[in-house]
């Protein structure tokens, strides 16, 4: 999503969490052919009217040298090879471009089991499935500051939403504007209010900032909005 990600992703790390609905296969990976992590979830930004689909994949503690994902009807959506590495990739974060029509990813990729077939450097085989849903979780509603505010206090802000019942977690993202500045959250569902550390915020300046409520099938949708700070007097 075009969202306040540096850009496309928005959420990719939340400080490595926002893969944080990239759910866990049970059993120790190697020894029982599983993997470790798996999740397959819709992204939808609702400014942008855009959408995408991202696949999250943890191996063993041995990388992976192959990994093949199939789509309902055994159709094969990803298929990589590491030929020539030694240690291979035993972590892979996926997305697919972004739409403004969700309906071509929900037709590129329909909901149900997706299964994951890897191999590891060492030869052993994993495999697991994740499921993917076509429902969105609704979108949370911003109510401080307001899209646009101008003047918002660089000290002591506390952001405030609405959200609806019922979804998994809430993911913040606060990111100065035309800097690598950032702060990315991951919060409990029932969570309304993020309040910014001291001293993030400088006076003067503008912020993007983004929220996401997170569906417990990992799916998404997201609310972008900016505001800008109050000068110095």
């Amino acid at each position: 999503m075009k969202t306040v990600r540096r850009h496309n992703g928005w959420i990719v790390a939340a400080v490595a969490t926002l893969s944080a609905f990239t759910y866990p296969v049970t059993g120790a990976a190697a020894e029982d052919g599983r993997f470790q992590k798996l999740s397959v979830y819709l992204e939808r930004n609702i400014q942008d009217h855009d959408a995408e689909i991202r696949f999250e994949a943890t191996g063993a503690e041995d990388g992976l040298a192959a990994l093949k994902v199939s789509a309902p009807g055994e159709r094969t959506v990803i298929d990589l090879r590491t030929p020539d590495s030694k240690l291979g990739v035993r972590s892979l974060a996926l997305e697919s471009p972004e739409p403004a029509d969700d309906g071509v990813v929900r037709a590129d990729f329909p909901a149900g089991a997706y299964r994951f077939e890897g191999t590891t450097t060492k030869g052993a085989s994993l495999r697991g499935e994740a499921q993917l849903s076509h429902v969105f979780p609704k979108p949370a509603a911003f109510e401080y500051p307001r899209p646009d505010q101008r003047d918002v206090p660089a000290t002591e802000l506390t952001l405030r939403w609405s959200a609806p019942k019922g979804i998994e977690a809430c993911a913040i993202v606060i990111e100065q504007t035309g800097s690598a500045y950032e702060i990315r959250a991951l919060l409990p569902g029932s969570a309304r209010s993020f309040t910014v550390p001291e001293g993030f915020l400088r006076a003067g300046k503008a912020y993007k900032f983004a929220i996401g409520t997170v569906a417990k099938d990992g799916n998404r949708s997201i609310i972008e909005a900016g505001f800008t700070t109050a000068r110095s007097r």
